[in-house]
């Protein structure tokens, strides 16, 4: 009996070596595939994780310009209240004065005035904000994405108070302080 088998093993060796060939090669290149397969799942995680992350960073940036452009707004509404005052003028209305016409017409030119510079300091604000601070958030963002063995960040302190300090001369009335080396003309 076992030299049947035998014999049929040696009519047939040819095809029993090509069937293993195939099936061999059938479960390497399946091994492979997994393998592969596998390594695009992690690439594909690990490039979801980076997106994520990127934008948790963006969305907070986005809330932090929101909260900094909300405190910003009472000073300049102060400051454009301040350099546009109309008070003297409804108080002389009041009094009944014989030039009335003359200074409601005055009145009228300071409220349309501060209205316009509302809207357009408060759109400069906006934009200022906003530019200044995802410039500076996104090199916060590549300093903690770099990783933490860099010493020397992207963005020091000063440099982002320089950034920043722009926005006193929009406030104020242009005297903002500045950091020792830097002049405004």
């Amino acid at each position: 009996m076992f030299s049947s088998f035998w014999n049929f093993i040696k009519r047939h060796k040819k095809k029993f070596l090509f069937t293993g060939a195939v099936v061999g090669g059938v479960y390497f290149l399946g091994k492979y595939a997994q393998k592969k397969i596998k390594e695009i799942q992690e690439k594909e995680a690990t490039e979801y994780i980076a997106q994520a992350r990127r934008q948790f960073h963006f969305e907070s940036n986005q809330r932090t310009c929101n909260m900094t452009v909300l405190s910003m707004l009472p000073p300049l509404r102060e400051a454009i209240v301040t350099q546009l005052n109309s008070e003297s003028l409804t108080a002389l209305l009041k009094t009944k004065p014989a030039n009335k016409l003359e200074i409601w017409e005055d009145l009228k030119i300071i409220s349309f005035t501060r209205t316009i510079v509302a809207v357009y300091s408060t759109c400069l604000l906006v934009v200022l904000l906003r530019v200044q601070l995802n410039i500076i958030g996104g090199y916060l963002y590549l300093d903690n994405s770099v990783g933490k063995s860099v010493t020397t960040p992207l963005t020091p302190p000063d440099v982002q108070q320089q950034y920043l300090s722009s926005i006193q001369h929009l406030l104020g009335d242009g005297r903002a302080s500045h950091p020792a080396g830097s002049h405004s003309s």
